[in-house]
């Protein structure tokens, strides 16, 4: 009976291989062949979500993958009420977007080696900016790398990777070359200007507060001119149909903040908020988050004209970026591409911009670990926010789920067209975060909840704040006797995500594994 079964399924596939053919004129890419089912299978309910019908697409789905850099969601459609993001906001109301989506680390360089290997930095060993994935996990395969291995062309267009900003601007960076067939690397004006910014610490610019306001035009700048090479690859790969997973990481609004000038405009500086902190309040949280936000000494106490200026830098820089976003999605509209490509949008991790005194990112509060996130995909209803908490590392069973192209088996993430399907749908109750300071510290969010806890088991501090009534996270209620059930029980979940994070992929050479260890309790 089992051989008579699989012989009517190889007959059945069989048949829509042929039927595959005689539509569209060209043989079933091997990707989708019945050696493939799965992936085939994928591309059939792709087909019966958009048309209610069961059809075969002519052509697999491309993978469109945007991120800015250290962009919070100071974003209009995560309702944001000054900062105008009109092309962010139209993808979200053709795709999903992601209410709790949370960063493993953050950091630049720990979390997009972790999103594009599908794995916590626990895994991946690399917790520190300017190291290439490879030199801990040299046998990974990565998500780019997963869709080159499918078929598709693979290109990198901008900042995926690490790169120092804005040193490495132009370079390479700390990219990884076993995960593109292509790659560009855009060089603005904004390179030739630094000169001519204002940094808290002179010379310095990626790493404290600089800003521009630019002479010139969008085009000139680096995000300008990978947004027109952007447009150019969406053209050309309209014309020789060939899927493509194109990647394009803009370099804003990274510090420093530099924009054409009449974006620094529409933030006038008198109606810019500057967030405050109540007296005491470093009295109240553990040592290791009190570093975590006095770490830049330069940035503490900051004078309240020079709060307002680069907080209105930094909301021109996101406007700017949004508007060479805007351009990427004119050319996938305007090629013929969009009803047939999955977009991805997010950012590496969320930023401060003042909030508990704090600028830039590093910390395990909101503020640093929430991160914007929208997919759309053919056939997944658009409009709609899922509800579900969700983590970077979900991106890589997402995206290769929608495409129909194998993972390895060892991703950490989950997928999360569960919840494109139906916003409703709770994928995960929680999300993790990771970052070391004077000890490591670790983070859990729930739906109603925030506990962190610092140094082994929580011997440095702890932390617990009940967001209903504190999204701020500035009431630290971990010492609270009536809150003692909620944070045991929290405690003990969280306990258990660290121990799952921490374990040694399947298949991953891994280089420098030392840990730190947990058990239950």
């Amino acid at each position: 009976m089992g051989n008579h079964l699989d012989a009517c399924r190889l007959t059945k596939l069989s048949f829509l291989e042929n039927s595959f053919t005689e539509t569209t004129g060209h043989t079933m890419p091997a990707h989708l062949s019945l050696f493939r089912p799965a992936a085939f299978l994928a591309f059939l309910v792709l087909g019966s979500l958009a048309t209610n019908t069961t059809v075969v697409h002519a052509a697999p789905p491309n993978v469109l993958f945007l991120i800015c850099d250290d962009l919070n969601c100071d974003i209009g459609c995560y309702g944001h009420p000054q900062v105008k993001t009109p092309n962010i906001d139209r993808l979200a109301a053709r795709g999903v977007r992601f209410e709790s989506a949370h960063c493993q680390y953050p950091l630049c360089g720990p979390s997009r080696a972790s999103f594009m290997t599908g794995l916590y930095p626990d895994q991946t060993r690399i917790k520190k900016n300017a190291i290439y994935v490879r030199e801990h996990l040299p046998n990974v395969k990565t998500l780019s790398e997963a869709f080159r291995d499918a078929g598709y062309f693979a290109t990198r267009i901008g900042k995926i990777y690490h790169y120092n900003v804005p040193k490495h601007i132009g370079t390479s960076g700390h990219d990884d070359p076993y995960s593109w067939n292509d790659t560009f690397n855009p060089r603005g004006r904004d390179v030739d200007d630094e000169d001519q910014i204002f940094s808290l610490v002179p010379g310095t610019f990626g790493g404290t507060l600089s800003w521009l306001a630019a002479e010139g035009t969008d085009a000139e700048q680096t995000d300008g001119i990978a947004a027109a090479e952007a447009a150019r690859r969406l053209n050309k790969h309209a014309s020789d149909k060939h899927p493509f997973f194109l990647a394009v990481g803009l370099y804003r609004p990274h510090t420093p903040y530099v924009a054409p000038k009449d974006y620094f405009a529409q933030y006038p500086l008198d109606q810019i908020k500057i967030p405050s902190v109540p007296d005491g309040y470093d009295e109240t949280i553990p040592k290791p988050a009190l570093q975590s936000i006095r770490r830049k000494r330069d940035q503490v106490n900051l004078k309240p004209e020079l709060a307002a200026q680069a907080i209105q830098a930094y909301y021109a820089s996101i406007t700017f970026a949004d508007a060479q976003l805007g351009l990427i999605l004119d050319a996938l509209d305007e090629s013929g591409l969009a009803d047939n490509t999955i977009v991805l949008f997010t950012s590496d991790h969320g930023y401060h911009m003042g909030e508990h005194g704090h600028y830039q990112k590093t910390t395990l509060f909101e503020n640093a670990t929430h991160v914007p996130l929208i997919i759309s995909a053919p056939g997944i209803p658009g409009g709609t926010v899922a509800k579900t908490m969700a983590e970077m590392v979900d991106f890589y069973p997402t995206l290769t789920q929608l495409a129909g192209v194998d993972a390895p088996n060892d991703l950490s993430g989950r997928s999360l067209v569960p919840a494109l399907q139906n916003p409703e749908t709770m994928v995960r109750d929680s999300a993790l975060s990771h970052f070391s300071q004077s000890a490591p510290g670790y983070s859990i969010r729930t739906a109603k909840y925030r506990y962190t806890f610092w140094g082994d088991d929580g011997s440095a501090g702890e932390e617990l704040y009940e967001l209903s009534t504190d999204s701020d996270e500035m009431h630290n209620l971990a010492g609270e006797t009536k809150w003692d059930s909620v944070r045991s029980e929290l405690k003990q979940l969280l306990r258990q995500r660290i121990i799952d994070a921490q374990k040694i992929p399947r298949g991953v050479n891994v280089f420098d594994v030392q840990r730190t260890k947990l058990s239950p309790q």
